[in-house]
Parts: C-alpha cells; structure tokens; sequence
C-alpha cells in the first residue's frame, strides 16, 4: 500500500464517518475507551489538544465536549467534510485544518497535548511524524497514540475478521506490514526524545460493541508519552 491509496481509502467513506451503523462505526464504540485513557492524565477543561489523523472528527469532538480547546488536522479532504458539517450541526467548536505534522512543525507552533489514534498504521513513516509530535509538543505535554500489533491475531483480527468477514472497517483499510509492535513504537518515541509513560492493552467486543483497556497487547494498544522538561 503507498501513502497516496491509504489516504484515497479514508477519502472514499470520508462521508459516512458519522454513521454509527456504517464503516467506521468501530471508532465510535471505541472513542469513550481513548477518551477515558487520555483523562487519566490530563484535565480536559481549558487544554490545547492536537488531533493528528484526526478523521471525522469523532475523538476531536469528544475532547472539546469536554472543555478542550481542539485542533484536528488530515490529509483527507473527505473525512474532513464530514468533520466541519458535523461540528457545524452538534456546535462544537473544533479548528479543523488539512494538512500534516510537519507543516505545522515548520510553522513553530505548539500545543499542550497531542493525540495521534489510529493513524500511525496508516503512513510510510511513523518516526517522522513521531519527530514532528515531538517538536509539536509543550514541555511537560502528553502524546496519546494507539496503533495495531504487528502479530498473526492481529492480522486475524483486524484484517480477516474486520475488513472481510464482519465488514466493521472498508477492505484496504489497513495493511498488516505497516503495523508496529510496542517495542519498535517505543523506540521512535525515545529517539524522538519522549519518554514512555504508559502502555495499554485495548479488548474491543464487537458482539457488545464496546472496549475496555486491558495487559493485552497482541491487537490494538495505546502508548503514552511525555515531553519531560
């Protein structure tokens, strides 16, 4: 898969990212899941989040709901559509921009926290936009990222079983190579000069459509960081 097809996959249900029934519907049964993490280690109420790979919107929502004050940013014009139109319907104010990482890392800004879910599986190189978040990051700030093992249950689970069999995510949504195991995410994140500050398991039930955090690291898993000052 090239960077240009993964983007064209978002672009193709950009659209239907709102319909809980639809193609991304995982992400709203998962979303009170990363948001009951990321409160864990920060207050909500009053922090500048960046959402990297922020999709449709779901989690940036989510953060400004309560209190945050949220910068999405993608490359899909698709997904970021049905971002403003639904932000736009439910009043929440979200700052949506389309564009990437080091656009932002060249134009100096920063921000308090960043958040970068389900993107990570989805580009050439994550140590680059791991570099960028790092430079993107306030000292003392938290990076919340989630991404897919590179294990065989993975590939089971999240390619065989979700794009083929139950169709809970479009087919090419993901490719399995492109996934990263703990050891190698927390690697870009030291050499980026983060430090590792947490590491989660995430058990997703499709049949009960909900998720919970867990030690199990064999399919989907978050990582927090730190910009230690």
């Amino acid at each position: 898969m090239s960077q240009q097809a993964a983007i064209s996959s978002f672009n193709q249900h950009g659209h239907a990212f709102w319909d809980k029934k639809g193609p991304y519907r995982t992400l709203h049964e998962i979303n009170p899941t990363r948001l009951k993490l990321i409160e864990r280690y920060v207050n909500l109420q009053g922090a500048q989040i960046l959402d990297i790979g922020c999709g449709g919107g779901v989690l940036s929502e989510a953060m400004a709901k309560r209190g945050a004050q949220v910068t999405g940013i993608d490359l899909s014009p698709s997904v970021l559509d049905a971002a403003r139109e639904h932000a736009a319907e439910e009043q929440v104010n979200v700052t949506y921009r389309q564009c990437d990482s080091t656009q932002l890392a060249k134009e100096g800004q920063t921000w308090q926290h960043i958040t970068c879910m389900e993107m990570l599986e989805h580009v050439v190189d994550p140590a680059a936009v791991i570099k960028d978040i790092a430079a993107l990051l306030k000292p003392n700030g938290y990076a919340f990222f989630s991404t897919l093992n590179r294990t065989k249950k993975s590939y089971l689970a999240a390619i065989v079983a979700a794009e083929y069999l139950t169709r809970l995510v479009p087919r090419g949504t993901h490719d399995h190579n492109w996934f990263i195991t703990p050891a190698e995410l927390s690697n870009m994140i030291e050499h980026a000069g983060l430090k590792v500050s947490g590491l989660y398991g995430m058990d997703y039930h499709p049949l009960i459509k909900s998720a919970h955090l867990s030690r199990n690291l064999d399919v989907n898993y978050f990582l927090v960081a730190q910009k230690v000052a």
